[in-house]
């Protein structure tokens, strides 16, 4: 009661919960509602570090706002797992790269990340097997690397059979197949991203259909179940390529 009551419907508000729907009953809250309040509940927490793992799955646009302005007020260290690079921009001032059995830390934004890396998107990681992890907290020295050079005698590189006609075909048989499974996935993927921002647009649009959210998080999960999907195929057909 009293002025903590009107705090927490602040908060409520701030997140999309004005009004009567402050009063609902958590069981009949959408999966996207119920991961607004599971933020709300996080950040009201007396903590000095949050670990965030892909926290932007299933919001809206102007959640993910909301969501990002509150980290930034947030008075502590935040590490995000995201492959989310508007969500990133402006918010980190670290990010660490994981492959090759190591992490590396590149101090700055994401798009300088990507600047230094001359890749275009994060995308292009996921063809490396490559995660990338941001920190927001102060700037710290950068430790040293692990020399990742490796000087091997060309003579211990085991020698490569020439493929009869036969097996020359079944191999460009399974390259071709691997292709396609590659093929297939970018434009599902292209598919559902064009049906995500659909949905977004209509949700900024302003009185969107009342299902519009639990529609926008089963696009959300099937588009992460294709890059998943894609990221298989790619690292099959690369495996194959080579």
């Amino acid at each position: 009661v009293g002025d903590i009551r009107t705090k927490i419907r602040d908060i409520l508000g701030a997140f999309m919960f004005g009004g009567e729907a402050s009063d609902k009953k958590v069981k009949v809250l959408s999966g996207g509602e119920k991961t607004r309040l599971a933020m709300i509940r996080l950040l009201l927490e007396p903590v000095n570090l949050l670990i965030l793992d892909e926290p932007t799955n299933h919001l809206d646009m102007k959640t993910k706002d909301i969501l990002k302005q509150a980290i930034k007020d947030f008075n502590g260290t935040v590490i995000v797992v995201s492959h989310d690079r508007e969500f990133l921009d402006g918010l980190v001032e670290k990010v660490y790269e994981f492959g090759g059995g190591q992490v590396r830390e590149c101090l700055g934004g994401i798009y300088e990340f990507l600047e230094k890396k001359k890749l275009a998107s994060l995308a292009e990681l996921e063809r490396n097997t490559i995660r990338p992890v941001a920190d927001k907290t102060p700037a710290a020295s950068k430790p040293k690397e692990a020399d990742t050079s490796s000087d091997v005698p060309a003579s211990t590189a085991p020698a490569q059979r020439k493929l009869s006609y036969a097996e020359q075909r079944e191999h460009e048989k399974l390259v071709r197949k691997a292709r396609k499974k590659v093929e297939e996935a970018e434009a599902e993927i292209s598919r559902l991203e064009q049906e995500v921002a659909d949905i977004e647009s209509a949700i900024s649009a302003g009185n969107p259909p009342a299902d519009i959210y639990d529609r926008h998080a089963t696009a959300t999960k099937q588009l992460e179940n294709a890059m998943s999907l894609w990221e298989l195929a790619s690292m099959e057909l690369e495996e194959i390529s080579h």
